[in-house]
């Protein structure tokens, strides 16, 4: 038996399996559990219920006996619905191109098992979102991280500098989690610039298209000559809060489209139900958005300030995450993350878990009531002040 990460495995398991690292996330919040009084900046959920009309549609739905299996590829209603509500981003796209998942954590693992075979070499820009890399191992294939730091942007000459022959896919999320960056129309420009250069696919990870607060999110398929070279990835988790209803969906062209329609079909069958239902109410629901999108703004601008003044920060364009830059107290991130918890009960993720790049920055998510967030920035101010080295 062989001890990876606190886990026993067997030798019986997959050697790509055995390899990869348990999530920093979830390793660090296993200390949270059982402290009393702790507020959790952590978990990236929304604080709200799902809207009352949406949960009523599901309920009705429930009462009308609809409890079985939809098509593999989703509801009709959803996929047209989904087709029409990402022309707000700028995209033309066919129902037949939509494909309805279980959350957008299976859109991603579909595309890169579609896409990567072993040897190929998917660049990611860092930090990331913490599945991105281990999904791309278990296929076979290289992760190859871009640092993004100081500002965790992608750029034109950032892309050209670490892409090579076997570099296939791009892996894009804006705006970004753990960072909260997000990108213009001139920016993504440039990057489709090297990606066409370069004879890539892009995978862009949306899920937080409608948290945007900086301008209107633009999907980059929807610029020039990207049509052909983007798979899409968004769901109704985090603007719509339906994160246990686990409905998310891809949009994608039609050959990369069938690869993971065959993938799919064997691995998940198809997504709730009762979820698809409420998510086919929520594209009728976005005044409920827009409502949640002015309470999270109001909080990042708080964080922003507030935060601010304690420790240096770049303020976050969309999500509802911050990540501050800790080095400056002298701890590592998980030092100020274990400490920040034990001393002042706060829970935070150390940045280490966004990858390498993410040391010497914390991340932690504005998805809570206002009067808990002032409590935390007021003892995270007291954990800098009375353990940091300034």
């Amino acid at each position: 038996m062989k001890k990876t990460g606190g886990l026993r495995l067997s030798r019986r398991v997959a050697k790509r399996v055995e390899e990869i690292r348990p999530s920093g996330i979830r390793k660090f919040f296993d200390l949270v559990i059982g402290r009393e009084d702790v507020i959790s900046l952590g978990v990236g959920e929304p604080d709200f219920p799902v809207p009352w009309r949406i949960r009523e549609e599901m309920i009705y739905s429930l009462e009308k006996g609809y409890t079985s299996y939809t098509s593999n590829l989703g509801l009709p209603e959803l996929r047209e619905g989904i087709a029409e509500y990402y022309t707000r981003f700028g995209v033309k796209a066919l129902p037949e191109q939509v494909l309805i998942t279980s959350g957008v954590s299976e859109g991603v693992d579909l595309a890169i098992r579609t896409l990567i075979e072993p040897g190929d070499v998917a660049l990611i820009p860092e930090p990331c979102y913490v599945s991105y890399k281990p999904l791309v191992e278990i296929c076979g294939g290289e992760a190859v991280t871009i640092p993004t730091v100081p500002d965790f942007k992608l750029t034109y000459e950032r892309l050209m500098e670490y892409a090579d022959g076997k570099a296939k896919i791009l892996v894009l999320n804006y705006p970004a989690n753990p960072t909260g960056v997000s990108y213009s129309k001139k920016e993504l420009e440039e990057i489709a610039d090297a990606v066409n250069e370069l004879d890539l696919i892009v995978l862009s990870d949306e899920i937080y298209a409608e948290l945007t607060y900086t301008g209107r999110h633009v999907s980059i398929a929807s610029l020039n000559g990207m049509e052909d070279r983007v798979v899409i990835f968004n769901g109704f988790s985090k603007a719509f809060a339906m994160t246990g209803m686990r409905v998310g969906y891809v949009i994608a062209p039609p050959d990369i489209f069938a690869g993971m329609l065959k993938i799919h079909q064997y691995c998940m069958l198809c997504a709730p139900i009762t979820g698809q239902i409420g998510a086919i109410e929520a594209l009728r629901s976005l005044d409920e958005v827009d409502r949640m999108r002015a309470e999270y703004m109001r909080r990042r601008n708080f964080v922003a300030k507030k935060l601010g003044e304690i420790l240096e920060l770049k303020r976050p364009d969309g999500t509802f995450y911050a990540f501050p830059k800790i080095s400056s107290t002298g701890m590592s991130s998980e030092e100020f993350a274990e400490g920040l918890l034990m001393k002042k009960n706060v829970a935070v993720v150390p940045g280490n878990a966004f990858g390498e790049c993410g040391e010497g920055y914390v991340r932690l998510a504005f998805a809570v009531k206002f009067d808990k967030l002032k409590e935390a920035i007021e003892r995270i101010k007291e954990f800098v002040e009375e353990y940091g080295e300034g």
